[in-house]
């Protein structure tokens, strides 16, 4: 396994919600991520979808690992807009990222949500969002 894939996958398992929801880093290289989540009855909301805020939470923290490997380990998403398409049934949820512009201080990124069933992917949400660096006393959670 890369190098890269594995600091990652280190990152996600020091997230403790992203371990309570079942997260899985897939795939994570310079510019792009690849984010699953499975789809369970503790997650779903009372119509049997995914609910909103874990396919939002899978966008974000795509979009946040994208913005990692175009700007360093030491960022944020400092804004965030997703679009839901379709509810989200299925086995799992996939988000993929990519970097769409890398500046100094800051990248945008796209991501794309597909509910995943019996291995056919449907779209079900498209976001956006505004990665940013931040200072090394804003990293630290003491202070």
């Amino acid at each position: 396994m890369d190098e890269m894939l594995m600091m990652g996958r280190q990152v996600l398992a020091d997230q403790p919600f992203s371990v309570l929801i079942g997260a899985e880093l897939l795939k994570f290289s310079v510019g792009f991520a690849e984010l699953k989540v499975p789809v369970k009855r503790e997650l779903q909301q009372q119509h049997g979808f995914l609910h909103g805020g874990v396919v939002s939470y899978a966008a974000d923290n795509a979009l946040t690992y994208v913005g990692g490997s175009v700007l360093g380990p030491g960022v944020v998403t400092s804004e965030f807009k997703i679009n839901y398409v379709r509810p989200a049934l299925g086995d799992f949820i996939v988000a993929r990222a990519h970097a769409v512009y890398v500046g100094k201080n800051q990248a945008v990124c796209r991501c794309d949500v597909f509910a995943v069933k019996d291995g056919q992917e449907s779209l079900c949400a498209v976001a956006q969002g505004t990665i940013t660096k931040i200072g090394r006393s804003e990293s630290r959670a003491d202070g």
